[in-house]
């Protein structure tokens, strides 16, 4: 395997090929020497079920189904000691008791595109095969609804094929007809019987409602058809991709450098969080270290946004139920988190201030004053939103018992964050795996007592601010010394004075604006613990500018396929609750 990979993970690695050998063989799988720093297998296509059976139920088991999704791999050149495919599909699986990963992958060519569905395994694979088959055209067999879930239903070709236009440019000349109109509005109408479900009772008729794709509580554009027996939830549909953005796809068209602005918008309340995993998973390929002065401010500045994005979050929360003034409070508290990533980066919500290698500048003069008083402002007022709102007897009463799941269901939906430890386990990436230099930090993971509801899910999102906080207070107290950038050619632009007496600086300096840097071929892998859970970056470089594959697995895409599984049962006043409690955003969704 790959120097880079700690010898901790090496035991861990050694330990379940051991194990698979043991039950099936060793001719059952080879491994893929990568820059993901976990165990990556190739497996066969008629091993596959049984293989994640047995991960699924061995000792400390493979818990979670992560992320699921393809690559096409027939324009790409550097693919030394791996199967002859023309497409591939890889399953991330993650053991929380290990606290280690595998990667199982299968390749298939394009005269046989069929693999059996997983979804009988983890039912979140439901949504991820449908977006595979969706994007690159894969049949997922026996799968239960092998539906469009983010394009149009009338919608031609598969998107992230490299045989699909990147560029609008590339496409003929669009006109909209009365024919294309009528048949786009015959889409969009409801038919009853197309959202019929299993959960029929004889004798007995339902109302169908439409909740979305405008409802204020569906934060975004995001609908919910809802089977009801008066107002109790008998069974829903979650629809997605009212707004998909082709985020993916863009980065086989951007330098490396130039899609980091596409990273803050994902998630466009988590600014440069998560411009980190991206930034980390290119540093692993390029082989650049960067100083502690640029670890801690990194860390700073996603400490600041995450704060920035969970005063949002409970005071929206707490709209839901019925409170407005919180609302205006917190975004008073959010103003002045804004004017000191203003003054550091220039920007607000999107600095895109992260760089390959580094930041865009050095701290200014003044940062330490702004953070300083801010440090000392925000304890009071999170002590008035806990006064003056949670513990508010009526919202207690609200969303205490409302919403519930315990461990195992958040496993099986591949919950992560706040969701995920309101179930009573500890798993936060910053403390198990961590990044960005947060070793070397003090501060401690809220977790719940066992069952995640709707106020423990807020509550624990209120304690990890004030954590937050202990981090910002030690960025203050400890920033290091040393450069902003790594001197590294590869990295973010040189110094001006190197370039005025360095040819040779000067040509790499050229280069990498005027083309982009040239990112060694081989894959990669950086997971962080974003604003709303785990969101990561695999990437993929193919020797050249620009990224072969970009896959970003995001948390609200997971959260909101639990919610059918959580809310059939209960109101829709309740589903309210929930909706407001997941902190979900839809262009964290529709990618």
């Amino acid at each position: 395997m790959k120097k880079n990979i700690s010898s901790i993970t090496h035991i861990k690695n050694k330990q379940i090929i051991k194990e698979l050998t043991q039950k099936f063989g060793n001719s059952i799988f080879t491994i893929q020497e990568t820059y993901i720093e976990s165990l990556v297998l190739w497996i066969r296509r008629k091993d596959l079920l049984s293989v994640l059976s047995f991960l699924k139920k061995t000792d400390k088991p493979y818990i979670m189904l992560y992320d699921l999704h393809g690559i096409d791999e027939r324009l790409r050149s550097n693919c030394h000691n791996i199967p002859f495919m023309d497409f591939t599909v890889f399953y991330h699986l993650l053991s929380i008791e290990r606290n280690h990963d595998i990667v199982l992958k299968v390749a298939l060519l394009s005269n046989n595109l069929h693999i059996p569905t997983v979804t009988k395994i983890w039912p979140n694979a439901n949504w991820y095969e449908r977006e595979t088959w969706e994007m690159f055209g894969i049949t997922f067999d026996d799968h239960p609804n092998l539906t469009r879930i983010m394009m149009p239903i009338d919608w031609i070709g598969h998107p992230l094929r490299k045989d699909y236009p990147a560029r609008a440019t590339e496409f003929n000349a669009f006109s909209l007809t009365k024919e294309k109109e009528d048949s786009s509005m015959s889409n969009l109408t409801m038919i009853q019987k197309k959202w019929e479900t299993k959960n029929k009772k004889d004798n007995e008729k339902f109302m169908f409602l439409n909740f979305g794709p405008n409802h204020p509580s569906a934060h975004g554009a995001f609908r919910i058809i809802l089977k009801l027996d008066g107002e109790e939830i008998v069974d829903c549909i979650p629809d997605i991709g009212y707004h998909h953005r082709g985020a993916e796809k863009m980065a086989e068209r951007q330098s490396w450098h130039s899609y980091i602005p596409y990273t803050d918008r994902v998630e466009y309340l988590g600014g440069c969080v998560n411009e980190m995993p991206y930034i980390l998973a290119i540093e692993k390929l390029a082989g650049i270290i960067v100083s502690d002065r640029v670890q801690f401010i990194r860390v700073m500045l996603s400490e600041l946004f995450r704060i920035n994005s969970h005063l949002l979050y409970i005071s929206t929360f707490i709209q839901d139920v019925g409170a407005m003034t919180p609302v205006f409070l917190a975004f008073t508290d959010r103003q002045k988190i804004y004017d000191i990533i203003e003054a550091i980066t220039g920007f607000r919500m999107h600095p895109a201030w992260f760089r390959i290698g580094g930041l865009a500048h050095d701290l200014p003069k003044g940062w330490e004053k702004l953070l300083d008083e801010f440090l000392k402002w925000m304890p009071k007022r999170l002590k008035e939103y806990n006064n003056v709102a949670l513990k508010n007897s009526i919202l207690i009463k609200r969303s205490k018992g409302i919403a519930t799941y315990n461990f195992k269901e958040a496993l099986e939906w591949g919950v992560t964050g706040s969701g995920l430890r309101a179930t009573g386990i500890n798993f936060d990436v910053r403390k198990w795996r961590p990044y960005s230099g947060y070793e070397k930090f003090d501060f401690e993971i809220p977790i719940g007592n066992g069952i995640s509801d709707a106020y423990t899910r807020v509550i624990l999102k209120m304690e990890e601010i004030y954590e937050s906080l202990k981090i910002l207070d030690q960025c203050l107290k400890k920033m290091p010394e040393g450069s902003f950038k790594a001197d590294h050619p590869l990295t973010t632009p040189p110094k001006k004075e190197k370039t005025l007496k360095d040819i040779e600086t000067l040509i790499t300096h050229f280069l990498n604006v005027s083309w982009g840097p040239v990112i060694p071929a081989n894959e990669s892998f950086q997971m962080i613990e974003a604003t709303k859970g785990i969101n990561s970056y695999y990437i993929i470089s193919d020797g050249g500018t620009m990224s072969y594959r970009t896959r970003i697995r995001t948390p609200s895409f997971a959260h909101l396929q639990q919610i059918p599984s959580v809310i059939c049962g209960s109101l829709i006043s309740d589903l309210v609750v929930y909706l407001g409690s997941i902190d979900f955003v839809m262009s964290d969704v529709d990618r």
